[in-house]
C-alpha cells in the first residue's frame, strides 16, 4: 500500500493534518480500545510526528467541490528526542488506521518511525511503552521486553527497548 510519509514538528502541522491525527488517536485509543484518557497530554509540541497519507487518496472531496482533497491518514507515530518521555528517544502512539490493518503498514510505519528517529537525533536506543499484546510485533522491529509490565489506562503495557 504507497503512501505519502510526512515526517514534521508539531508548530508545522498543518491545520487538516493536525485534525485528522487527532480524529485518528481518538478513534483508535479511545473509541475503539474503550479506554477514556486524555489523549491531549501536552507532549505534542515537544514531538515529532510521522503521518503516512493514502497515496493518491480523494477522502473528503465533495462532489462538484473545487477543494483539493484532504488525503486520509492511514498510519501515524509521535516520535521524542531522549530524555523527553523517556531517558532514550521514544516512538508512541503508534496506530493504523482500522481499514488498513492486516496490509503490513504497520511493519512499514514502525521501519519509517525507527529511520526518522536515527536520522533526526543519530543512532541510539529507543524506548516504548508498547501496550502488551503487541509485544510479538514489536519484537520483530528489534524491541526487548525490558521486564517493567505496567497498566496505563487501564491496558497491560510493557516497557521495550532498541538498541542500534
Amino acid at each position: 500500500m504507497p503512501l505519502d510519509w510526512q515526517w514534521t514538528c508539531f508548530a508545522d502541522l498543518r491545520i487538516a493534518d493536525l485534525y485528522a491525527l487527532l480524529q485518528l488517536r481518538s478513534a483508535v485509543f479511545v473509541v475503539e480500545q474503550n479506554c477514556v484518557f486524555q489523549d491531549l497530554d501536552g507532549a505534542d509540541a515537544q514531538a515529532m510526528h510521522l503521518l503516512g497519507f493514502a497515496a493518491g487518496s480523494d477522502a473528503g472531496l465533495a462532489s462538484g467541490s473545487a477543494k483539493p482533497p484532504q488525503p486520509q491518514l492511514l498510519a501515524y507515530a509521535r516520535c521524542f528526542p531522549a530524555g523527553v518521555k523517556f531517558a532514550e528517544a521514544s516512538i508512541g502512539r503508534v496506530l493504523t488506521a482500522p481499514a488498513a490493518r492486516g496490509t503490513g503498514l504497520g511493519h512499514a510505519l514502525m521501519a519509517r518511525a525507527i529511520e526518522a528517529v536515527h536520522a533526526q537525533w543519530g543512532a541510539q536506543p529507543i524506548r516504548i511503552g508498547a501496550q502488551a499484546h503487541l509485544a510479538d510485533f514489536y519484537a520483530s522491529h528489534g524491541f526487548v521486553d525490558q521486564g517493567l509490565p505496567y497498566l496505563e489506562d487501564g491496558i497491560a503495557h510493557l516497557e521495550m527497548l532498541r538498541t542500534p
